[in-house]
């Protein structure tokens, strides 16, 4: 069992759509009450703020994926270059929001279900839904990936279609009655400390450029992985931008939304009548769905490596099913745990995510700082001093401040996570008296594709 390996069957733009399909690209619309409010009215400025912090973290996922070309993420590369045992933390706390995503979805869907069919039990809706998309993501990870595509090319053309009717709209007078306006991006009631608030709400959203590196061991050809993340990057950032730009430009404030905390119904039937807000339900849907998937199947890939490890029950966590090579245990695993969806709000589990992106992004950029500059010496010209050091250490400080200023509420239960990763860690170790396990004689294991 030990030599069936994940399939290689995703190209280039099967990972950058898994990538975009885990953005899920309406978030901006269900989150823009939200950040609207803690930006004072400058929802694209706030992703322009947190695009440019992924952007330099994106460029040292590329570099670590290249030297470490498995699943695993940020928990391989801090581990692999700088300490095993900091690498389990990191690896734990990127864990917190990868597996709560899936969790999220199934969340999201049972507010559109419940919202549309009240008399219908919540539980009913989360059910099915995990059911469905855990058995796809059991069945083949080639079936995932070209479901997610159709789906995130159904929530692009709504997007696009948001933005046609936004121009009408705003010609028309409403707003700010004009398309070209700077309100959306600076007014005089603007202040910085809100700006990066909101950002940190906004990364959320680029939650996903990150999720494609753990589609590494199954992309047919791994030297397109850069390519990939940087697409991911710069395709989602430029969806959020655009249509934060026109939400903004259209609901300068927050004051003709019934419900702050997800608009996106109460925007679609104000630009488009009843009719197009069932329409961009419908999108929301199926980004939800897409979300989900490409969720459940990068999470999977998560456990899958710190099983292979031996860092998690290896015969569990580590198997592969020989028929479908996919990690089966996992995928159901999370589905089982997407099913405590039934009942906490959205508000509550989001507000934890970011905690554990936030700490894989800054570690990334520092493995990068350690696997260059400390061992391969990489600082011998202007060019390799910019690369493998200044751009990191400016990855890491402006994840760093976005780290700075999470909610008091993420702060306390990320922490809270770490705590019990950390206990978890001594135990593994008998306090540090043996070695987390061996990651290189594992992979050198299971690199050979059947």
């Amino acid at each position: 069992m030990e030599n069936v390996t994940l399939k290689r069957s995703l190209g280039l733009w099967a990972i950058v759509g898994l990538g975009l399909g885990y953005m899920t690209p309406t978030i901006v619309f269900d989150t823009f009450g939200i950040v609207s409010s803690e930006t004072n009215g400058v929802v694209p400025l706030a992703y322009l703020t947190a695009l440019a912090v992924m952007l330099f973290t994106a460029i040292s996922y590329g570099k670590m994926v290249q030297v470490f070309p498995s699943a695993g993420s940020a928990y391989t590369y801090t581990r692999e270059t700088i300490n095993p045992h900091l690498g389990f933390i990191v690896g734990w706390a990127a864990l917190l929001d990868y597996i709560l995503l899936p969790m999220v979805n199934a969340l999201i869907i049972r507010i559109y279900m419940v919202s549309i069919f009240p008399e219908v039990p919540a539980w009913i809706w989360v059910v099915s839904y995990v059911a469905v998309v855990t058995a796809i993501n059991v069945w083949s990870m080639g079936k995932t990936s070209s479901l997610n595509s159709l789906l995130v090319i159904f929530e692009l053309v709504l997007i696009g279609a948001f933005i046609v009717l936004a121009f009408v709209k705003l010609s028309h007078g409403m707003g700010q009655g004009t398309i070209l306006t700077t309100a959306p991006l600076f007014h005089s009631d603007i202040h910085l400390g809100a700006i990066l608030t909101g950002a940190t709400v906004v990364c959320f959203s680029f939650i996903g450029f990150d999720a494609v590196t753990m589609y590494a061991e199954e992309a047919n050809d791994i030297k397109t992985m850069p390519k990939a993340i940087m697409l991911t990057v710069f395709i989602g950032g430029a969806i959020f931008f655009i249509a934060g730009y026109f939400a903004q430009a259209l609901f300068p404030d927050v004051s003709n939304f019934k419900v702050t905390d997800d608009t996106l119904p109460e925007i679609g039937l104000f630009v488009g009548g009843t009719l197009f807000q069932m329409i961009f339900l419908a999108g929301a849907f199926a980004a939800t769905v897409a979300s989900g998937l490409a969720s459940h199947a990068s999470v999977s890939r998560l456990l899958y490596v710190m099983g292979r490890n031996g860092v998690l029950p290896r015969k569990l966590f580590g198997y592969v099913h020989p028929k479908f090579r996919t990690p089966a245990f996992n995928v159901i695993l999370v589905g089982v745990v997407s099913l405590l969806a039934i009942s906490p709000s959205l508000e509550l589990i989001s507000s934890v995510i970011n905690f554990g992106a936030l700490i894989a992004f800054t570690f990334v950029n520092l493995s990068v700082i350690a696997h260059f500059v400390f061992r391969q010496k990489r600082y011998k010209t202007a060019k390799e001093i910019f690369a493998y050091l200044i751009m990191p250490i400016i990855g890491a400080g402006l994840t760093g401040i976005l780290w700075y200023n999470l909610h008091a509420d993420a702060l306390l239960g990320g922490i809270g996570w770490i705590v019990i990763g950390f206990i978890y860690m001594l135990f593994q170790t008998k306090f540090f008296k043996i070695k987390i396990a061996d990651l290189k004689l594992d992979e050198a294991e299971s690199t050979s594709s059947l």
